[in-house]
């Protein structure tokens, strides 16, 4: 800003009148800037019609329109991009510097307006009028005004070290009221909007105003940060002051030798660290941590970081722990009031407490339930942690692709904590908790470490006992914990992580165990949930079958909770605006005092499958008949999903065309083999099944599996592709209530498959009734509910051939085989109706649990 000098020669140089300037003059727009008038400032120029502006104005006794612009964004202003007032100045000096830029020292002359435009090319031109502002010594607002903003001003200039003092020096020798106000305006620090609003006016008393608006705005900031920075300097001071305090007191300990005085945040510390029953060499490390950290400066980043490692040793448990309910009985009702069925984990429970009971501890105790979703996996280890009363801490591992997560990061990484598994073990307060390691099967790796290979020594019953986070760096021991994991996919679990645990499998629920599901516990718990448990509404077993056929298909029981709920959401609004519109009250809390809500709750409710369709519509699935018709060409596959098991129809169609064989439906490179390999089977085999020996030259063979969005992929479908193939080249039609799974080789062999009792309920659900199943799969059948096997013909096989007689109607292909084998030809399959004790060999060894589940079955 100008100096008290330059102000006073400016004035000087004023020659009294401004009547010498022309009324049309070039006009300069400027950024971020306002010139007010009697002040001296440069102005640097770069824009090519500001140039040429100030090239003009030298021409015209180097006088110039200044004016702000609105938006300082803008490149190329025109008259609509700038204010209408600004200041008439005169060019002083003018100084080039590089690339083409002009430095121009100009003077303010007289606050002016914008009359009318001249041009606009190649540089701004206008009709300028000045505005001539007096000052009337009779006003005595406006001397007041005065006044009040001189002093305004002064306390700016003194609160501001940004300005000097020679400002408010040049400002008192000012005797002008006018130029007093354009000076202090210019010494103000504001946005340029502001600003200008002095120049918007034409009277004084208002420019004043605006003045006086401008400082009273700034002295408030100014006071606020003059508050803070108080507030600042004064904790600055408070720390420099306790340091200095702690370094002498800590100089008298040692100069008394005296150094077991501790502060009273560091005592409690201690006294936590000694109490924690860590280990003597843990506790020998925390010590002499500790030790360090008597010394450290609470300034020092180091201090935190030594004391949060502290605190973490102390709340991790060491030795306390939960008592063992070893009751048996008391663990066998828990299980059964919480989960119907699943008596295959419930056994392995009863296992483990028995055992307890007899040697009082063991060790090594990972599970693993596998199975789809929705059959109870996570609320089973719920329930068990219940029944034995230890505390139950679910850790999530969907998603999770950092090694650190599981062992935690080092102490030199800023934020550095433990990993889950210490972090559990903190939330569960005991040594011997139940840790529920949920979603094992879908953790992932990349650059940052594998977490499955850091569960590796979580899961193993041989290292866990020292368990080394890499944030503790001390032994713990986790050999206590009952850890339980889930999965959907064995096959996803890595094989070293999967060798550690004891895999439990959890298959998909038949119908009549959904029921009663549903009746034990679904339905109580959305009555519960809706607020109608005191209300006599009830669900009949039609009603539920229903829902579970039509309304829901899968292998748990989550959407049967969904629809289920979506009924009683229905009747409550029924409830509610039958009760408000009887009793006219809308309010909830009068509502319930109501005659009619007291009649409400004793008018039962029924949901018959009859009424179904009125609460949820029309039903989402059918079996439609005409799946089962037999058609040429087309085989229903069995497939096996993380979301159970389903029906998997394979079509074939040769037609003429180039000599190739299409795959659709988005299969997968097994699936694609299997085809090839069915193909080159039958090609191979042609005189076996009677087919015409070029049934392929000169034809394009298409396969294609529906539901072509849905990836599919695995070896199963191998018996499916090689007899809808077989079909479509012979032209006979395939049986349409027949369905199979195996794979198959290129010598017709039929190789064993997984996931048999979910493919066996997808099967029985669309109403099939015989079933191909690989002849080693026989085992596995021992094992199933007879409930999965009842009203199904399963029939084994080991070799291709002998899926035809049954697989087409009335010996429409007959078989005649000159295959030459080393080994004696494959029996006859083998047909089994029913799971009885004569067409089943009993297995060796039978458990109690699966006696007790087949005998409720029966029932």
């Amino acid at each position: 800003m100008a100096s008290k000098e330059e102000v006073l020669t400016s004035i000087e140089r004023k020659r009294g009148s401004t009547s010498a300037i022309p009324s049309v003059l070039p006009v300069l727009p400027l950024r971020d800037i306002v010139i007010y008038p009697n002040m001296i400032f440069p102005v640097l120029i770069g824009r090519a019609s500001s140039l040429k502006a100030v090239a003009e104005a030298l021409e015209r006794e180097k006088y110039i329109m200044l004016v702000a612009q609105r938006d300082p964004s803008v490149e190329e202003p025109g008259f609509g991009d700038v204010f209408e007032y600004g200041t008439v100045a005169k060019v002083l000096q003018i100084l080039r510097l590089p690339n083409n830029l002009l430095k121009v020292l100009v003077e303010g002359m007289v606050q002016s307006r914008i009359v009318r435009s001249v041009s606009t090319d190649p540089f701004l031109e206008a009709e300028v009028q000045q505005v001539a502002t007096t000052f009337n010594e009779r006003d005595r607002d406006l001397k007041a005004m005065v006044r009040h903003a001189s002093e305004l001003f002064d306390q700016y200039v003194k609160q501001n070290r940004n300005l000097p003092p020679e400002v408010l020096g040049a400002f008192e020798a000012i005797d002008d009221p006018v130029r007093k106000l354009f000076y202090a305006a210019a010494n103000v620090q504001q946005k340029v909007d502001v600003k200008q609003r002095i120049l918007n006016t034409e009277v004084l008393h208002e420019q004043y105003y605006q003045l006086v608006s401008m400082l009273t705005g700034e002295l408030e900031l100014l006071k606020l940060e003059a508050e803070i920075d108080g507030k600042v300097q004064d904790q600055i001071q408070k720390s420099q002051r306790k340091y200095f305090i702690q370094e002498q007191i800590r100089a008298l300990q040692k100069e008394l030798g005296d150094d077991e005085e501790l502060s009273s945040d560091l005592g409690p510390l201690r006294d936590a660290l000694v109490n924690a029953g860590m280990p003597e060499a843990t506790l020998a490390k925390a010590m002499e941590e500790f030790e360090r950290l008597k010394k450290t400066p609470s300034m020092s980043p180091e201090f935190n970081v030594n004391r949060t490692w502290l605190e973490w040793l102390s709340n991790v448990p060491w030795t306390t722990r939960s008592a063992d309910d070893l009751n048996v009985q008391h663990v066998q009702t828990v299980l059964d009031d919480d989960h119907y069925d699943l008596e295959k984990p419930k056994q392995r429970i009863l296992e483990y407490i028995s055992v307890l009971n007899l040697v009082g501890s063991l060790r090594g105790q990972i599970l693993c339930f596998v199975g789809p979703p929705g059959v109870g996996k996570t609320s089973l280890a719920k329930s068990i942690a219940r029944a034995t009363g230890r505390n139950f801490v679910r850790m999530s591992l969907g998603g999770v692709r950092d090694e650190a997560e599981i062992r935690g990061h080092r102490r030199t990484y800023i934020g550095a904590m433990p990993g889950k598994i210490v972090q559990s073990m903190k939330k569960a307060g005991t040594v011997n908790p139940l840790i529920l390691l949920d979603e094992i099967d879908k953790m992932s790796m990349d650059f940052r470490g594998d977490p499955s290979a850091a569960l590796l020594e979580v899961l193993d019953p041989e290292q866990n006992s020292a368990f080394n986070d890499h944030y503790l760096e001390v032994d713990y021991d986790l050999s206590n914990v009952l850890f339980i994991a889930t999965a959907n996919v064995k096959y996803d679990i890595p094989a070293p992580l999967l060798d550690r645990m004891e895999v439990i499998e959890l298959s998909s629920y038949l119908e009549p165990d959904k029921v009663e599901i549903a009746k034990r516990h679904i339905v109580p718990k959305q009555l519960k949930a809706h607020g109608l448990e005191d209300f006599p509404i009830e669900f009949t077993d039609d009603a539920l079958l229903r829902i579970v056929r039509d309304y829901t298909r899968e292998s748990g029981v989550r959407g049967l909770e969904r629809e289920i709920a979506s009924v009683l959401r229905k009747i409550a609004a029924k409830i509610v605006s039958r009760v408000t519109m009887e009793s006219g009250i809308s309010d909830p809390t009068e509502l319930k005092k109501t005659k009619a809500f007291k009649v409400a709750r004793k008018k039962k409710t029924t949901v018959s499958a009859a009424s179904l369709p009125d609460y949820l519509k029309a039903a989402k699935f059918k079996t439609k008949s005409e799946d089962l018709v037999d058609k040429v060409g087309v085989a229903t596959g069995l497939a096996w999903t993380s979301m159970g098991g389903d029906t998997l129809p394979v079509e074939v169609t040769i037609m003429p065309g180039s000599e190739r064989l299409t795959l659709t439906g988005k299969l997968g490179d097994v699936m694609k083999e299997s085809a090839v390999a069915a193909l080159s089977y039958l090609r191979a085999n042609f005189a076996t099944y009677g087919l015409d020996p070029e049934f392929a030259k000169g034809k394009e063979i298409h396969i294609h599996v529906p539901e072509g969005a849905i990836p599919k992929d695995g070896p199963s479908a191998g018996i499916t592709m090689t007899l809808a193939l077989l079909s479509a080249a012979s032209g006979k039609p395939l049986r349409g209530d027949l369905a199979m799974t195996g794979e198959v080789t290129l010598r017709g062999n039929v190789l064993p498959i997984g996931g048999l009792n979910e493919k066996l309920l997808a099967a029985k659900r669309v109403g099939v009734r015989t079933v191909f199943v690989p002849k080693d799969n026989i085992k596995d059948v021992h094992e199933l509910a007879p409930a999965v096997t009842q009203d199904l013909e399963i029939v084994f096989v080991d070799h291709i051939e002998q899926t035809v007689p049954i697989a087409f109607r009335d010996d429409a292909i007959t078989v005649t085989s000159n295959r030459v084998v080393s080994h004696p030809r494959p029996k006859a399959a083998k047909k089994i109706n029913k799971p009885t004790a004569t067409s089943i060999p009993k297995p060796t060894s039978k458990s109690g649990a699966n006696t007790k589940q087949n005998n409720r079955l029966r029932k």
